[in-house]
């Protein structure tokens, strides 16, 4: 069966608005989560995460809650508009924790994916790779930048 949900959390140190920023501001999310980002800030608005290596991975904004919660739909091939059947569902949940942040981050839809299911797993498990890989780049990030 195939790992449908990735759950990882991290604490950051620095104050939740600067985490705020460093994950939604297209001008910081470079700096933890690819090559380049474009994020319309609501509800509908559309992103893309650029990677050198893998392409432009487009995404639908879900959520934008500043500075608790931030989601948002994004296609599991390059170049693609994300759809059912095409896409995963990433939520950030930020939690101030004394002078930090907790943020997690749950992905979900691994199993809706309309690919063979050993594609599904080979999804979650990359995911869950890169996740614990960029959670790291955020925090380092965000602890060290200025605002």
């Amino acid at each position: 069966m195939t790992t449908n949900r990735i759950e990882q959390e991290t604490f950051v140190a620095a104050p939740i608005e600067r985490v705020w920023a460093v994950l939604t501001d297209p001008a910081h999310i470079p700096g933890w989560f690819g090559d380049s980002a474009e994020v319309e800030l609501k509800p509908g608005g559309a992103a893309v995460f650029g990677w050198e290596e893998h392409g432009r991975v487009q995404a639908v904004v879900e959520r934008v809650d500043p500075p608790r919660a931030f989601a948002y739909r994004w296609a599991n091939e390059p170049d693609k508009a994300p759809t059912p059947g095409n896409s995963t569902l990433v939520e950030f949940t930020l939690t101030a924790d004394g002078a930090g942040t907790l943020l997690r981050v749950v992905e979900t839809g691994f199993a809706e994916l309309e690919i063979p299911a050993d594609k599904q797993q080979q999804s979650a498990d990359g995911n869950t790779e890169g996740w614990t890989q960029e959670l790291g780049e955020l925090k380092t990030y965000a602890e060290k930048i200025d605002g």
